[in-house]
């Protein structure tokens, strides 16, 4: 995209870019259209998307071919011979690219994820198909809903909130998603071998922020609802205990209405004519994030800050993953008692409660074809 100087000719960008994802713009000031759904909230966010998808082409069209190969036939799926394992994405791999591939799917963009970071594919132990993944990353200083529910004190959200991780991204992919493996993804972020990996990647490491040394321990997953309410997340229980739970809805806040290749021009922007105030030794010279990029840009274009806020409220989760996670966050308690959940204990209990039940009731899982999910070109080899 053109990146403009002017600024008539970015503000007159900006406005024909929320006008071409369906907001409404009225008076200067800007809302989400009527009757909103998830399929009008899908359907605001296709330029993001796009763009997006558009963005990744030059790096892996050459792979798309391979990359399809690790996605299941769903004729070829036996429900009862699904058995998942754990791989831990590692920088510059093929595992790498794959995530990479399959989150460009999600009917949303996806975050690369802050600070540290940790990212898991789901397989199918004996074909090595693809289920699911998910991404776990550093959370948002300041969420009221958790923090409510938390009973956090600003003082100790600073020192503490280095124990908690969002998952940033999480999903089932086709033909699995059609088994309910959704809710499989979602279970196993709390599982014992993802919080041992976490450990073993960040223990003794030093806080960029505090500069205090981490223990590595997490004791508390968060995620967001792509789409308003979550179906997904909503009364998932593990055995008898219920391990999301909503603790309120977002204010609306977020940056995906300037992702869909204009938020280039408004970095360019806001370098020429702003002041940056990110002076972290460590991290170098230049504005903190997209936040305030863009709240740079709107604030020298004589722009209401209140286009920053797109108006969708999306469900916060919580996941406990000790049984004292709350007194332990706020400080009252010194160590964390853990549940105990292997990854393979998990998935025992999803296979009886949900997978081979919606298997018997619904057999969608069998018409899929990765082929379906190429983004550039077709894959005969697929069929």
């Amino acid at each position: 995209m053109r990146i403009h100087k002017d600024p008539s000719q970015l503000k007159a960008q900006i406005v024909e870019s929320l006008k071409e994802q369906g907001f409404e713009i009225h008076d200067n000031e800007f809302c989400l259209p009527k009757n909103l759904n998830k399929d009008k909230i899908r359907s605001l966010h296709i330029e993001a998307t796009s763009h997006k998808i558009d963005k990744h082409k030059r790096r892996l069209i050459r792979h798309e071919k391979a990359l399809l190969q690790r996605f299941a036939v769903g004729r070829e799926l036996d429900p009862n011979g699904i058995h998942p394992k754990l791989v831990e994405v590692r920088p510059d791999s093929k595992d790498e690219l794959l995530f990479r591939y399959a989150s460009l799917h999600w009917s949303i963009p996806v975050s690369s994820g802050y600070g540290r970071r940790l990212r898991f594919l789901v397989v199918d132990r004996d074909s090595e198909k693809l289920i699911g993944l998910f991404g776990l990353g550093d959370p948002v200083f300041s969420l009221k809903g958790r923090d409510d529910w938390i009973g956090w004190k600003k003082e100790c959200r600073i020192e503490r909130l280095h124990h908690v991780v969002d998952a940033y991204v999480l999903g089932a992919v086709p033909p699995y998603s059609h088994l309910l493996c959704g809710k499989l993804i979602a279970l196993l972020t709390g599982c014992n071998e993802v919080r041992e990996a976490f450990a073993h990647k960040y223990a003794g490491k030093t806080s960029l922020i505090t500069s205090r040394k981490l223990s590595g321990k997490i004791a508390m997953v968060t995620t967001i609802s792509a789409l308003g309410r979550s179906s997904l997340y909503s009364r998932l229980k593990l055995k008898d205990r219920l391990v999301f739970r909503n603790v309120g809805f977002t204010r609306g806040f977020g940056e995906f209405q300037f992702s869909n290749g204009i938020y280039e021009s408004m970095v360019e922007f806001a370098k020429q004519n702003g002041t940056a105030t990110f002076r972290h030794k460590s991290w170098g010279q230049g504005f903190r994030n997209r936040r305030e990029v863009i709240q740079t840009t709107l604030a020298v274009l004589g722009l209401p800050q209140s286009w920053r806020n797109h108006g969708i409220k999306r469900e916060i989760y919580v996941s406990s993953l000790a049984k004292n996670s709350c007194s332990f966050l706020r400080g009252d308690d010194d160590d964390l008692d853990y549940y105990h959940q292997t990854s393979d204990e998990i998935f025992e209990w999803f296979r009886r409660r949900w997978l081979i039940p919606r298997s018997e009731r619904n057999d969608q899982y069998r018409s899929w074809n990765p082929r379906d999910w190429a983004l550039w070109q077709g894959d005969e080899s697929c069929e």
